[in-house]
């Protein structure tokens, strides 16, 4: 029977090292070239090299990495030496290797590292370079990205996986390196990474690491706000936003980085909507993500109805009432960015976004005056992002259709009112300069003549100048006004054609 099983243990030693292999092999020859020059570059100075973090795993995930590191036992100014044009300049030993390529700006290489003494939380006080790589892992933060791809040609290529990162990448787990407590003191922004990765990766965050985030969450109040901005960008541009902000509610993080969401918690809204207002904005900020939306629709689908809590009364006949809570969201929404560093020029679009959101159209009502009255208050280049968070508003709302006849009836408006597609005012003649070109007085023909000029240029746009209009002008002249008015019924049949190309696109019925 142990002869039986010895075989056995053989016979997947052997499938093991096959697949081994045949990963090894998967990532050979998605490493750009660039790439491996750089490390065959360092290994034929005698020196390892390794693909390490993130990169190595958005490989085994079958995705493309965004930036490339290498980790080496050369030091800092050994790397510098094998580059000359690479560039120095931290004490955590990193050295950054520009590239020619278009695609690869630089590659980043460290030297092996051990850290202690975190006093800030953040940054080792104490940093000792290494000859072994597993040093190195050990100070990483997550299992998954604790592993190293060997580099070297004379050797066999192979993962290192000292704490079972390949079996949680398999198994879509966040699972802290070591004891999860101490890696989080060391870094408080790994409380929130873990989190990220979590959104980012669709993983589930493992119970002893979820338990420790708890434990610690108040330790990202050492963390910087441009830093916690960073992630929270990421956190909100994934796939997942709604499982992280539920996740940092659970933990504890929400209410040191942005308590005014929790506010939310518990406040109904009665109407139409279902749930409390913390829920409907995840609900708003998924839809958003689901959709592909821009940060600022997201940010503004996060925070468009912040405000509510602190505006929620109840009119005569008892019911809810938030009056005016899209200028406390906004006021609240322009706090929270700032607080966090964000740009001006995004603080400004999503505070506009929130105060808008609550843009009142009802078809019949609402002229095509209106209409321009809303393009000119939000500007051309923001009504599509506000079209869209009322999207992402409605779908909060889980109501059944995204896109209703009302609201398409508007896109229908304001394309048609934003593009004007056939209008005298596209040609470039005047009814002064044909008065003055014919010395004719002001009369319906002139409107009739500048009508016969648009058709002309509606089918020979290259005759949109002034000279050969001035030309097209003395010939429609020697018409009758009868004749001149057969222009103006083709005029009219194009703009209903038009006018029934924009309808179709909006799936909208004709008028007529």
């Amino acid at each position: 029977m142990e002869k039986i099983n010895e075989k056995i243990n053989k016979e997947e030693m052997k499938k093991e090292n096959k697949n081994t292999e045949r990963v090894d092999q998967e990532i050979l020859k998605k490493i750009p070239k660039e790439v491996r020059e750089v490390s065959q570059k360092i290994i034929s100075q005698g020196f390892q090299a390794y693909l390490v973090g993130g990169c190595l795993r958005d490989l085994l995930l079958k995705k493309k990495p965004k930036d490339w590191d290498i980790t080496t036992n050369a030091k800092p100014k050994e790397v510098q030496k094998i580059f000359p044009k690479s560039f120095y300049h931290n004490k955590f030993g990193t050295v950054v290797v520009p590239l020619k390529s278009k695609e690869i700006k630089n590659v980043e290489i460290t030297t092996f590292r051990s850290e202690e003494n975190y006093q800030d939380k953040r940054h080792p006080e104490i940093v000792k370079f290494s000859q072994k790589i597993e040093e190195d892992l050990k100070r990483r933060d997550f299992t998954i990205n604790a592993l190293a791809f060997n580099l070297e040609k004379e050797k066999t290529s192979e993962i290192i996986d000292l704490f079972g990162g390949l079996s949680d990448l398999k198994k879509g787990i966040i699972r802290a390196v070591g004891q999860p407590a101490e890696r989080f003191k060391e870094d408080a922004l790994r409380l929130l990474r873990a989190i990220r990765f979590s959104a980012q990766l669709g993983f589930k965050i493992e119970r002893e690491t979820f338990s420790a985030i708890k434990e610690n969450a108040s330790l990202i109040e050492y963390i910087s706000q441009e830093r916690i901005r960073d992630e929270l960008i990421r956190i909100i541009l994934s796939n997942n936003p709604q499982k992280a902000f539920l996740e940092m509610e659970e933990t504890g993080l929400l209410r040191f980085i942005l308590p005014e969401l929790e506010e939310g918690i518990g406040v109904k809204q009665g109407g139409h909507h279902q749930d409390d207002v913390f829920t409907h904005s995840l609900l708003s900020l998924q839809a958003a993500a689901e959709r592909n939306f821009n940060l600022e629709v997201r940010l503004a689908a996060l925070f468009h109805d912040i405000g509510k809590p602190r505006t929620k009364d109840y009119n005569n006949q008892g019911d809810i009432t938030f009056y005016n809570h899209q200028l406390v969201s906004e006021k609240m929404t322009r706090t929270i960015l700032r607080r966090l560093r964000f740009k001006n020029e995004i603080i400004n679009k999503v505070c506009l976004l929130v105060r808008e959101h609550m843009f009142v159209y009802d078809i019949g009502k609402v002229k095509e005056g209106a209409v321009r009255r809303l393009l000119r208050k939000v500007g051309q280049e923001n009504i599509q992002d506000l079209i869209d968070l009322r999207v992402a508003d409605r779908l909060g709302s889980r109501v059944a259709k995204a896109m209703p006849y009302r609201l398409r009836h508007l896109c229908y408006l304001l394309e048609k009112v934003s593009h004007d597609p056939i209008s005298l005012k596209m040609l470039k003649i005047n009814g002064h300069q044909v008065m003055e070109i014919l010395k004719i007085s002001p009369s319906p023909r002139v409107g009739l003549l500048l009508n016969a000029l648009l058709v002309k240029v509606l089918d020979k746009p290259e005759l949109n100048e002034f000279s050969l209009l001035k030309e097209e002008l003395l010939k429609l002249n020697k018409l009758s006004d009868e004749e001149l008015r057969k222009f103006k019924k083709k005029l009219d049949y194009k703009k209903e054609e038009e006018d029934r190309k924009i309808r179709e696109k909006y799936h909208l019925k004709s008028e007529n």
